[in-house]
């Protein structure tokens, strides 16, 4: 059995708009290796002798103004960075180490370091205490470091650093972001980071895929289910749970249809489980131009895809014979979930156009002629152009006659409005012949909706001919049809007799040849005898 393997991606670098100094940061936040300590506490540089005593909870609870000859900058370059913990049964915890320098003065008994969390508003604080009656150190630079708070992936955590006592307007502060699972150390490492490699295997034909899981917790249950991705990721009803003393770390998930949207999921059976997700189908986004719906009553067109995707939409007319589908002003729309058009001409050539990053495609809804729509024919009658609408619904509809300037213009000469009932008669207007040219086009609109595109006809010819003769004109064509068929008769007939009397006449003429060859060899005949 071959899966394909799918690593899963939060960040997408090939965005042009990401600013390189984000990038650059993002980076080395997660690319750079965290230390390691065997054991957390307190310390101060060059032996200074230090160490952690918990204070009791009112002694620093309020400042008090600093004496005159503490030095200003008795605390200074407070750095921070995160430090990982890991017991001999490899069960990893993340700490703050924290230091700074400190001037040694008499003022001063110590240094409390706390962090404050800003999710859970849990504060945790650290005691590093100083030894009275060390003159030899007085007004010297002491680097002082505390390393015992505990942090959760990605926290974070409000740090400060105080003189103890706590004198006003003496400390220091700083924001700092504890790094995410995306740093290969912490996602290696950190329990609740580590949450499963998935493989998958797609049976199409059966509808179900295979999902095989790894490199998870193996003394905790594993979920995996499929569900559809939104915002966040609605479950399908396709879940299973992997016991942990199952040996085949395998399972069978069923699924309705193919959606770029529907993904795998997994998670070990903790709370606050860090997840991984995939999503098999995610370039499969052609299926989500087909959610098209159109409500005659409320005549409205909406596009509702089943899947979030970035698309430009707008309305367009697919004219005949041509590939390119005609953008209908005032329709764009970038909505990535809904879009909705009220009031909209129902035409066959009415379409929708998608276009993406991946490509552009276009949907005809109206194609099948399901629903009602209207249409335009021309007739030349003698002296006249008869246009005829013909509509299943109610309409109002403006024709013009136009010239055509180019393929997209046609300058307006005249101007007709025609109402439509819905019946099955047809709505009429009989134009001049006068009115003609290969650049003049008979152009209808329909004007009582929102979204529709003009139909037209063009090259009207000068020289007409009746392609609907009356019935004079046709009684006339059968008399002269019957005069030539009966000249055609009588012509037949008469060369039919002459060509028998000529053929009798010569038929006479060879007997009486005959007779005569025959007289005159019986008399050459008899003359012989005679000798």
């Amino acid at each position: 059995m071959k899966f394909q393997n799918k690593e899963c991606c939060f960040l997408c670098w090939r965005k042009p708009c990401a600013p390189l100094f984000f990038i650059l940061v993002f980076g080395i936040a997660n690319c750079h290796t965290i230390q390691r300590i065997k054991e957390c506490g307190v310390s101060c540089s060059q032996g200074f002798p230090c160490k952690n005593k918990q204070l009791d909870d009112s002694f620093n609870f309020f400042c008090r103004s600093a004496p005159k000859d503490l030095p200003k900058n008795v605390l200074e370059n407070m750095k921070i960075s995160t430090v990982m913990k890991c017991t001999p049964s490899s069960r990893c915890s993340l700490h703050l180490n924290v230091n700074g320098t400190v001037i040694f003065h008499g003022h001063v008994r110590g240094v409390e370091v706390c962090a404050l969390s800003l999710g859970s508003q849990h504060t945790q604080c650290m005691n590093i205490r100083f030894p009275r009656q060390k003159q030899k150190y007085y007004q010297q630079k002491i680097h002082v470091q505390a390393n015992c708070l505990e942090v959760d992936v990605s926290e974070h955590v409000y740090v400060t650093m105080k003189t103890i006592p706590d004198y006003c307007k003496v400390h220091l502060e700083e924001h700092y972001y504890v790094e995410d699972c995306h740093n290969k150390d912490v996602g290696k490492h950190i329990r609740s980071c580590i949450s499963g490699k998935l493989d998958y295997m797609v049976n199409e034909g059966k509808k179900f895929i295979t999902v095989h899981v790894s490199n998870i917790l193996e003394d905790l249950d594993y979920n995996v289910r499929l569900c559809r991705k939104r915002f966040i990721c609605h479950d399908v009803g396709a879940h299973a749970v992997i016991k942990k003393e199952d040996a085949n770390k395998s399972v069978t998930l069923e699924y309705s249809e193919i959606l770029p949207c529907l993904c795998i999921e997994g998670w070990s059976a903790m709370p606050d489980a860090r997840r991984t997700r995939l999503c098999p189908f995610k370039n499969d986004i052609s299926i989500l131009w087909d959610s098209i719906t159109y409500d005659p009553k409320r005549q409205v067109l909406t596009w509702n895809p089943l899947c979030p995707v970035n698309a430009e939409v707008h309305l367009c007319w697919m004219p005949e014979h041509n590939d390119r589908c005609l953008r209908i002003t005032n329709s764009l729309s970038d909505e990535h979930d809904k879009v909705s058009y009220s009031r909209v001409d129902t035409q066959p050539s009415l379409c929708i156009n998608f276009t993406t990053d991946a490509g552009s495609w276009v949907r005809c809804p109206f194609a099948s002629g399901s629903f009602p729509a209207w249409m335009m024919e021309t007739h030349l009658i003698n002296e006249i152009i008869q246009i005829r609408l013909m509509s299943q619904t109610k309409a109002k509809f403006s024709v013009s006659i136009c010239n055509q300037t180019n393929f997209n213009s046609c300058e307006k000469l005249q101007s007709y409005t025609l109402d439509h009932g819905g019946t099955l008669d047809n709505v009429t207007l009989n134009l001049s012949q006068k009115i003609c040219g290969p650049n003049i086009c008979i152009q209808c609109l329909r004007v009582d909706v929102n979204y529709t595109f003009p139909v037209q006809s063009c090259g009207i010819p000068c020289m007409l001919q009746d392609s609907m003769p009356n019935q004079g004109s046709s009684l006339q064509m059968l008399v002269v049809v019957a005069i030539i068929l009966a000249l055609t008769t009588i012509f037949t007939w008469t060369g039919y007799l002459t060509f028998q009397v000529c053929n009798q006449k010569r038929l006479q003429k060879k007997l009486q040849m005959k007779k005569l060859l025959e007289i005159g060899i019986l008399g050459l005949e008899i003359t012989e005898e005679h000798k």
